[in-house]
């Protein structure tokens, strides 16, 4: 990493803010990781309970409490002996007071949309032992520690788990106090910064990914090295899954599960085990990065979940969801339902493991449905077959599944930036001229989003400039303009576009002669532009535009100057306000 790269000593700055802000908060750096930690047990009279959530004072509601519970445990058709892990993702309560980060933080500008801080769920990162006990009634031993927060981090923090998990099932509640007090003084996560975070003796060193970062780029060197003892477990990820493992019994199929994704599909994962679906689920969602997933997804959903009816009712169409389950009851209640993975134990044909088959959603059986993707999907687009003699040739030649996954994920990713990039495109025309921007009067609009003058650019500046997929390119992206995933893609792009004009605009008052524009104008005009440019300051503080270096500072200075040209009483007036 360059000292001198703007884009990566920014974030300093703001780490700095972040830092005093911390430090008159209780808890306050653990927050900026995790939410809290929860021990859930298995009580004879109760069922699944919350034992222990640290730190004490984390307020969790009755409903979450519930749910966090039932979530913590792999149900009883997975029989999972020994130590499981997996994630699960729940909804926060509705009016819940949320966390002390505001959506405008240093953090949430900076990171990427696929890595931002969840204002209305919680990720549940779960290790939960079963083992043998003859002490215990049951004659087993049944826990599980629990990471409750608001960041995607499944990597770091199962990576954590691993870590904390085994110790705490030995020596218990101080071990857990121990563990927080050393989360507590880590350094926040900031973008684009590589971290060591210490606990229980290991260093873990990880960097927090930037929206800076150049997609399927490898991060930058650091410019400084540290010799630390002990020396640090590198994390080469804070978020990404091994998406080899994850696909590697439907690979044939993953481009129709790509697409599945992008139009925000109702879809069903049902596996073997909460290992296999959580993993599965958000795989899935990752699979169209760098575009965020914005329909709703729960990598482990149980038939206790508080939005079980909600998400099983028939007398409406499936909602935009994606739902990882294991219980074989819900074959019976998602028979409605448009698309189901039906995933078993894994099983290899020769050296590649067995695929999956597509089937006609006729062929689900209540309970005896045999492995497949069940689905009436026809798909836009032709299928990739170098791809697949790619991942078999990588199969003969025992390539490391680290190797095939960074081969799948750049496959992904340069198939989503070939149906993204005609848009952003498309996107970038309606933004008024840069000349069309004055300082004295308010900035031009920008022009509305249209779907048929968008397809009429995509004969001459489509997906096949960077792809050579054919198919029906036009049908796709008519039904992504009716998926959440567009709504949600074009919200954030309007909102950026918005806040670039803004910048744009203070940059131009800035160069301009306020003082020589106020000679010839009456009282009220210029106290209505001291009172507009004092608005537009304000919002550009608050919303922590990108303005250039020095700009707010010089136009604040400015309108000190022109409220000192007026009479004094004003004068008073305008400092009072």
């Amino acid at each position: 990493m360059d000292p001198s790269d703007s884009s990566e000593t920014r974030p300093v700055e703001s780490a700095g803010a972040a830092e005093n802000m911390e430090s008159s908060l209780p808890w306050a750096r653990f927050s900026s990781w995790l939410e809290c930690v929860c021990v859930v047990t298995f009580d004879l009279e109760l069922g699944q309970a919350i034992e222990l959530v640290y730190p004490h004072d984390v307020k969790l509601t009755e409903k979450e409490k519930t749910s966090i519970c039932y979530l913590s445990f792999p149900d009883s058709y997975s029989g999972c002996l020994g130590d499981t892990q997996f994630s699960f993702r729940l909804r926060q309560t509705v009016g819940r007071r949320g966390s002390w980060f505001g959506e405008e933080d240093a953090y949430s500008r900076d990171a990427p949309v696929t890595l931002q801080r969840e204002l209305a769920h919680f990720y549940g990162y779960v290790y939960f032992r079963q083992v043998k006990d003859a002490a215990v009634k049951r004659g087993y031993f049944q826990k599980s520690l629990v990471l409750v927060s608001r960041l995607p981090y499944v990597h770091l923090f199962q990576s954590l788990l691993q870590i904390i998990a085994p110790e705490y099932f030995e020596k218990l509640e101080p071990c857990l106090e121990a563990v927080c007090n050393e989360i507590d003084q880590w350094q926040s996560p900031v973008p684009g910064l590589t971290l060591n975070l210490p606990v229980m003796g290991v260093v873990m060193q990880v960097r927090i990914p930037s929206k800076n970062d150049k997609p399927g780029g490898s991060p930058e060197k650091q410019a400084q090295k540290e010799n630390l003892l002990p020396a640090p477990m590198m994390l080469p990820t804070i978020h990404e899954l091994d998406l080899f493992k994850c696909f590697q019994s439907f690979l044939i199929h993953l481009q129709m599960l790509w697409e599945l994704m992008l139009l925000g599909e109702p879809v069903v994962v049902m596996a073997p085990s909460p290992t296999v679906s959580s993993e599965t689920v958000l795989a899935l969602v990752s699979s169209i990065a760098p575009l965020r997933y914005c329909c709703d997804y729960r990598p482990y959903f149980t038939i206790h979940d508080t939005e079980f009816k909600e998400y099983t009712t028939r007398t409406q169409a499936p909602p935009n969801v994606i739902l990882g389950v294991t219980n074989p009851f819900f074959i019976k209640t998602f028979q409605s339902w448009p698309h189901i993975i039906r995933l078993g134990e894994l099983k290899m044909s020769g050296d590649l493991p067995k695929q999956v088959k597509v089937k006609k959603l006729a062929k689900l059986k209540t309970l005896d449905t045999k492995p497949g993707i069940y689905t009436a999907h026809k798909m836009f687009l032709q299928k990739d077959k170098s791809l697949i003699k790619r991942l078999l040739k990588g199969i003969q030649r025992k390539r490391p599944s680290e190797v095939q996954s960074a081969i799948l994920r750049r496959h992904l990713l340069e198939l989503t930036q070939s149906f993204i990039i005609p848009l952003e495109r498309y996107l970038a025309s309606l933004m008024p001229l840069q000349r069309s921007v004055t300082p004295w009067k308010t900035p031009p609009q920008i022009r509305p989003f249209s779907q048929e003058e968008f397809m009429g650019t995509l004969e001459h500046a489509g997906p096949q400039l960077t792809s050579v997929l054919k198919g029906d390119w036009v049908g796709l992206y008519r039904k992504f303009f009716r998926s959440p995933n567009f709504d949600g893609w074009y919200r954030l792009r309007h909102r950026e576009m918005t806040q670039k004009l803004e910048c744009l605009h203070l940059e131009v008052v800035c160069e301009a002669d306020l003082l020589g524009w106020t000679k010839d104008k009456s009282e009220v005009e210029i106290v209505d532009l001291v009172l507009k440019l004092r608005e537009k300051l304000m919002k550009a503080g608050k919303q922590q535009l990108p303005v250039k270096e020095g700009v707010l500072e010089k136009l604040e200075g400015y309108l000190q100057t022109v409220i000192s040209s007026l009479p004094e009483d004003l004068q008073t007036v305008l400092h009072r306000y």
